[in-house]
């Protein structure tokens, strides 16, 4: 498998080939090939349906039965490969060469890749484009860059102050403790302060200890499993007690959430529903709910497992199985590569969780989490020890 874009013959082209034929988008109109023209490309696939955007013209390619999922687990190589002979010999219309020119803003799967000394895992022959000390994206925010005898200085949009722009004018004069971050409330013309796990307050000054995480809507907890190299990943196990009285939440989210392709175990409520969706492999979401249980939101505590054998998942609540589907029996993928990451309450400050969850769940959780167990560990996790922001102490008023 593999997917390439180059140039051929003053075009772009996509070729990408998913394990049964190679498919070749060409843009419509020939690049300037003048050295001073910057060039917008966006390329990609949705199953084995393609795409190629030059400069704002699309050129698609309908999608026909067959393959639809990419596999390939090597580097990702710009510009040029370390050894040609690696590059596929249908990936190129002619013998591959290494590119010539400038590169910048590369965004795959909705991450930019930082095209720095230090970021890449290796390369080769590469100089400064720009040239200047404003080179690309110095200023934040819609900043401007203008190059000065002393470097660089930045003119700013009006929300937006320091040197690169980098910083809100509602967090310029913040008041915030060391253990927390500023963040600005551009509606009520303040801020508010995100607190780091263990600490507490208006301005995250009070240290505090807890067992029971309690969650208020803008708080998460990310948790890294050390023993991930060692999990039998076709048999996982995820287990915790929680207490609510909202309706809608994402409880905990075990997988790594950067893209749309990464397997995830989710456990959540809809509608005062328990709502558990798994996916190992391909898009393949599929939510498990059971109507009959509306008692989730009461304040109570509740115990649920999910357990995880191959595609069979058993759903415990209370210690009564309510849920047994076997959500792939052609067992084409049957291992939950979560990555060795898991969500509590939500995601990292700013990333919505209807977004990330693509409409699975719709909120944030508020109430109060405890007693997590991963697979058969003998061990709770210690949910203090990870990281995290807004998350109060829950062991009062029990």
């Amino acid at each position: 498998d593999f997917l390439c874009i180059s140039l051929v013959n003053g075009f772009t082209q996509l070729r990408y080939n998913l394990g049964d034929r190679t498919i070749i988008i060409q843009s419509l109109q020939k690049v300037h090939a003048n050295g001073s023209t910057w060039h917008s490309l966006n390329a990609g696939r949705v199953g084995s349906e393609g795409y190629l955007d030059l400069d704002g013209l699309k050129v698609t390619q309908k999608a026909s039965p067959g393959m639809n999922a990419l596999d390939t687990h090597i580097d990702f190589f710009v510009g040029g490969v370390s050894s040609l002979n690696l590059v596929n010999p249908m990936a190129t219309e002619n013998e591959p060469t290494g590119f010539t020119g400038c590169i910048r803003e590369i965004v795959v799967n909705n991450r930019e890749l930082n095209l720095t000394v230090t970021d890449p895992k290796g390369g080769a022959n590469i100089g400064d484009c720009d040239g200047t000390d404003c080179g690309y994206t110095v200023c934040k925010n819609n900043g401007t860059c203008q190059v000065e005898n002393s470097g660089f200085s930045c003119s700013c949009p009006r929300e937006w102050t320091g040197r690169t722009c980098e910083q809100s004018i509602y967090c310029s004069q913040n008041t915030c403790g060391s253990h927390s971050l500023c963040i600005p409330q551009p509606s009520s013309f303040s801020y508010t302060c995100a607190c780091t796990l263990g600490w507490t307050g208006k301005y995250c000054n009070n240290k505090i200890k807890f067992y029971i995480a309690k969650f208020v809507g803008n708080s998460y907890i990310k948790y890294t499993d050390p023993f991930y190299g060692k999990r039998n990943l076709q048999y996982s196990r995820l287990s915790l007690n929680f207490t609510t009285n909202q309706t809608e939440g994402l409880i905990a989210w075990m997988g790594k959430s950067e893209d749309e392709d990464n397997d995830f175990l989710a456990i959540g409520l809809a509608n005062g529903t328990l709502k558990v969706v798994v996916n190992l492999g391909e898009r393949i979401s599929v939510p498990l709910m059971h109507s009959k249980y509306f008692t989730c939101s009461d304040g109570r505590w509740h115990f649920i497992t999910v357990v995880q054998n191959q595609t069979c998942i058993k759903v415990y609540l209370d210690e009564e199985l309510i849920l047994f589907e076997d959500i792939d029996p052609q067992r084409k993928y049957t291992a939950l590569n979560y990555g060795g990451i898991c969500y509590f309450g939500g995601f990292e400050i700013g990333r919505k969780v209807s977004i990330i969850t693509t409409g699975l769940f719709q909120k944030e959780f508020f109430g109060k989490i405890k007693d997590v167990v991963l697979f058969q560990d003998s061990k709770k996790i210690q949910l203090m020890k990870a990281e995290g922001y807004n998350i109060h102490d829950g062991n009062s008023g029990n």
